[in-house]
């Protein structure tokens, strides 16, 4: 089967926090820009049910309600949203491909904030009950299912508190499987405070999972005290995993610098070791895991993406796309030797004008494009003949001599 392909501007691997913001960026900037999401829009965020730490929202807000204002601004701005699974990526090319099942996308950037995926427990008989037998990972999602029943919530985090209390919405007990000693959670004080006084809440305390049993669906989570090795069988019409996420980068293994972990590093621009290829959101090696970093790193990368298409179209058009030869000043308007040299470099372009062009970039804004001629510190000069640098003088001073030879030579050609 032949596959498609169609081509835009950004493409942008994840629906969440990070991804929609970028989208937003990108959209409002007027490039065309799709996002990929394997599941519904909105990510990780999707599975909390309130938020109260989100800036400009004095009152709790649901997960999946600010994840649809995200959504929709996205939208507005004309962004595509496909709603599939990756299949694979090729990044190291200046045309970077995004494969889904049935499609190549072809796009110029690429911002990846794929995300994390539920860290699981490794227990024996885990794998035969996840997400729709017993197993989940949502409670916003899946609570209602559990109405007058009886549910388990393994871990002691944010998360794992602030879900199990919402979970006493719906079911008739929620249990918790805590590995600390009695009265010691990982979650924020004031979680902790509502936990203990919601009397539908009990704590299951030096404990950690040791099988999961059942036909069907799941029926029973058997415990192991980690102190006397007491295994403790709980019955249970399901049990929700919050014991913090993975990094969702299998997909570039091989292709981006990740670290021990799987996590991205970039530096402060997004950006990772490929031109051309960002990274935002969860996935990035980094201090902070909120909705409000992921709009942080979203928006920067979108910034940034935008900023990179641009010089690259510049770099193409205006440094190798002529058959003049071309003599690049890399210059910094705020230095007084990159001043004097710019009189020497007018007078370069008047004297060849005919055979010469003459462009100036200015550093102070921006390096990039003259890194991508090897030019690091101003100022500096290139000549460009056939798209290939064949002089460059800089730091710690430029040879004008050697420029006009180098010029002339070229010319007589």
């Amino acid at each position: 089967m032949t596959k498609q392909r169609e081509y835009y501007d950004v493409a942008i691997i994840g629906g969440g926090a990070a991804g929609l913001t970028a989208a937003i960026y990108c959209g409002r900037a007027r490039l065309k820009t799709i996002l990929f999401e394997k599941a519904l829009p909105g990510g990780l965020a999707t599975y909390t049910s309130e938020i109260e730490n989100y800036p400009g929202f004095p009152e709790p807000i649901a997960g999946t309600e600010l994840m649809k204002r995200f959504e929709k601004q996205a939208k507005r701005f004309g962004v595509d949203i496909k709603l599939t699974a990756i299949k694979a990526v090729k990044l190291d090319d200046a045309e970077k491909v995004v494969s889904t099942f049935r499609t190549d996308y072809a796009a110029k950037a690429v911002i990846v904030a794929a995300g994390g995926k539920p860290r699981l427990t490794g227990a024996t008989g885990e794998a035969a009950f996840l997400y729709d037998k017993g197993i989940s990972f949502c409670a916003t999602c899946d609570a209602a299912f559990y109405t007058d029943k009886t549910v388990l919530v393994i871990g002691s985090g944010d998360a794992a508190i602030e879900e199990a209390m919402f979970l006493t919405k719906f079911a008739k007990r929620v249990k918790v499987s805590v590995i600390h000693d009695e009265g010691i959670l990982d979650a924020n004080e004031v979680a902790k405070e509502h936990a203990f006084a919601n009397d539908r809440l009990e704590f299951i305390w030096n404990t950690m999972v040791h099988e999961f049993k059942g036909e069907e669906r799941l029926t029973q989570v058997v415990l192991k005290n980690i102190k006397t090795n007491e295994l403790i069988p709980v019955d249970v019409d399901g049990c929700f995993l919050f014991i913090g996420y993975l990094p969702d980068t299998d997909l570039y293994q091989g292709q981006l610098n990740m670290n021990s972990r799987g996590y991205l590093p970039t530096n402060e621009h997004m950006e990772t070791n490929i031109p051309g290829v960002f990274a935002a959101g969860d996935v990035r090696d980094k201090v902070l895991r909120q909705v409000a970093t992921a709009v942080g790193d979203g928006a920067i990368a979108g910034v940034t993406a935008e900023r990179y298409l641009a010089e690259t179209a510049y770099f193409e058009q205006q440094i190798m796309g002529d058959n003049k030869l071309t003599l690049v000043y890399c210059w910094n308007p705020v230095d007084p030797l990159c001043r004097t040299l710019m009189g020497d470099v007018e007078r370069l372009k008047d004297k060849y004008h005919e055979k010469l062009k003459v462009v100036v970039v200015d550093m102070y804004k921006s390096t990039k494009i003259a890194e991508r001629l090897g030019i690091t510190q101003a100022p500096a000069v290139a000549l460009i003949n056939n798209r290939q640098v064949c002089y460059r003088s800089g730091a710690p001073a430029v040879d004008i001599g050697g420029v006009e030879t180098e010029i002339a030579a070229t010319c007589s050609e």
